[in-house]
């Protein structure tokens, strides 16, 4: 009985030591005050708490456009208090502005453009318009910035619109990729326009088939503006005919709009637009190897159509 008794002093005596031996441990160290980490990345944080003997850990993550990545946005205890050495100091950091998306919107009216852009979580920005012979007036030619691109949410997404075809006097450059050599030369004359080819032997494509395009499709074109393209040197079985396409104006009357489009299976291109008298003629060399129907509108009228 006296010996456990003599044990039991003996345990809670080594308790109490080691109770005092580690208080007195702890308040032997030294303290610090802990400085402000809001705003630093968190390398930054950790040097400076390390210099003052503090331990550093991340305890959550959230979304905030203000702060760059992996910055501070709070910290526990606060900036100011002062602990022991060894205190560990918790952090919440900024994972960015949240991210989405922008949606493609080439091709849609305004209004269902506004309303995919409000889906996203993107606002609509600021609207222009260009003519355009790829896209009807109204839809969208363009938008800034590009589709798939990955922005915050709320972002201002500008848009440039289809004004349509361009009036009398204004010369767009028409698309001519994956179309022929013939097509560009065919609607170069009819333009009064001069086109250097370049060829691509190492493309996979057909003989003659446009690979790239300067300048872009839709842009204004000046009267000594310099077209290039770059086609593919590939030998292939089947190469596109050039002829002569003509069409008369009727004799009176006053100076008319005539505007001649070809429409096959590359899609729909114009091959003349210009101002003519009574009585003129038109002629301008075409290219279709896969047949095609010719268009002829006098001042915005259809009136005639033609098989090839």
């Amino acid at each position: 009985m006296e010996t456990a008794a003599t044990a039991a002093v003996v345990c809670a005596f080594a308790a109490w030591a080691v109770n005092w031996s580690l208080e007195g441990l702890v308040h032997s160290r030294r303290t610090q005050v802990v400085p402000d980490l809001k705003g630093r990345s968190i390398a930054n944080a950790l040097d400076l708490l390390s210099s003052l003997n503090l331990g550093l850990r991340k305890t959550g993550a959230e979304f905030d456009a203000s702060a760059p990545i992996a910055a501070v946005l709070r910290q526990e205890p606060a900036a100011g208090t002062v602990v022991r050495e060894g205190k560990t100091v918790r952090v919440v950091v900024s994972q960015g502005g949240q991210a989405v998306l922008t949606p493609s919107l080439a091709g849609l009216p305004l209004r269902n453009a506004e309303m995919l852009l409000r889906q996203s979580q993107l606002a609509l920005g600021e609207v222009g318009e260009a003519y355009s012979l790829k896209m009807d007036k109204g839809l969208v030619l363009s938008q800034d910035p590009r589709s798939e691109a990955g922005v915050e949410k709320g972002t201002l997404v500008s848009l440039v619109l289809s004004g349509g075809p361009p009036p009398a006097g204004v010369t767009l450059m028409p698309d001519f990729q994956r179309k022929t050599v013939g097509a560009v030369q065919a609607w170069a004359a009819g333009a009064g326009m001069r086109v250097d080819v370049r060829v691509d032997a190492s493309s996979p494509f057909p003989a003659g088939t446009v690979l790239t395009q300067s300048p872009a499709p839709d842009a204004a074109l000046s009267p000594d503006a310099a077209i290039l393209v770059t086609a593919s040197g590939r030998p292939s079985a089947v190469q596109g005919a050039v002829r002569t396409f003509r069409y008369q104006l009727g004799p009176g009357g006053s100076d008319s709009q005539v505007r001649i489009l070809l429409a096959d299976r590359y899609g729909e291109r114009e091959l003349f637009n210009g101002l003519r008298g009574p009585g003129a003629k038109v002629e301008v060399p075409v290219e279709s190897s896969g047949g095609g129907r010719v268009k002829i509108y006098v001042n915005d009228v259809l009136v005639e159509e033609r098989d090839l």
